[in-house]
């Protein structure tokens, strides 16, 4: 019995008919209909990475063969490493346009000259898709969480800090490396600092400086002089 060629094996010349009828034939067995397909695969390394691609003239069973075979081995292969976790969905999705146009192709309607391909299972169902469902799960999470994470981070992120104004006073809860300045009366007693504006002059001796965001539009220096010197 004649053995089955790989999927990524050498193939026969392409466009010879074995029998009557107009437009491409399959290179792999010869049948046709056939159509031009490009079907990507990936292996991640840890470290380093290769891109596989297989192109050809097949018809619906050997592209089939084909798409599932480096679909399965990119599912299996592809996540191991950094950028390889990243890359891999991507082909796995390029993949999908090969499938729809093979999926378009009518069965064989023309003798072939030799064996098809065996399409065998489907992709999830055979034990690489097992396989990637731990990964495709992970990647699932992440994407479904960004964005709760972005609506989480807007509603109960810091507030902007409280502007001061000149003649101002106003009190440090934080560090200077980590000011967390907050406006109060000039009468209380918990008020630290009166706001003053530098003009064209550094702060004067004994004053601190105020983070830029604590000025009204972000950009303008103030002084904090010690209330009581």
């Amino acid at each position: 019995m004649p053995s089955q060629p790989s999927p990524y094996a050498g193939t026969a010349p392409v466009g010879v008919m074995p029998g009557p009828g107009p437009g491409p034939v399959c290179e792999v067995c010869g049948a046709a209909p056939a159509a031009a397909v490009t079907v990507r695969g990936h292996q991640g390394m840890v470290v380093i990475m290769r891109f596989l691609r297989r192109e050809g003239v097949f018809c619906r069973t050997c592209g089939t063969a084909v798409f599932r075979q480096m679909q399965a081995d990119t599912l299996v292969q592809g996540w191991w490493g950094p950028l390889s976790a990243i890359i891999t969905p991507f082909v796995l999705l390029l993949n999908l346009s090969a499938r729809s146009t093979l999926r378009g192709l009518p069965e064989p309607a023309t003798g072939s000259w030799r064996p098809p391909l065996d399409p065998g299972k489907p992709v999830m169902r055979r034990p690489a898709g097992l396989i990637a469902a731990v990964p495709l799960a992970a990647l699932g999470l992440v994407v479904m969480a960004l964005p709760v994470l972005i609506v989480i981070g807007a509603v109960f992120g810091d507030d902007p800090p409280e502007t001061l104004t000149v003649g101002s006073c106003a009190r440090n809860d934080g560090s200077w490396s980590a000011q967390d300045l907050k406006p109060e009366p000039c009468g209380s007693s918990d008020a630290e600092f009166e706001v003053k504006d530098p003009g064209v002059e550094e702060c004067a001796a004994g004053d601190y400086l105020a983070n830029l965001e604590y000025s009204a539009d972000g950009a303008t220096s103030l002084c904090l002089h010690p209330v009581g010197r």
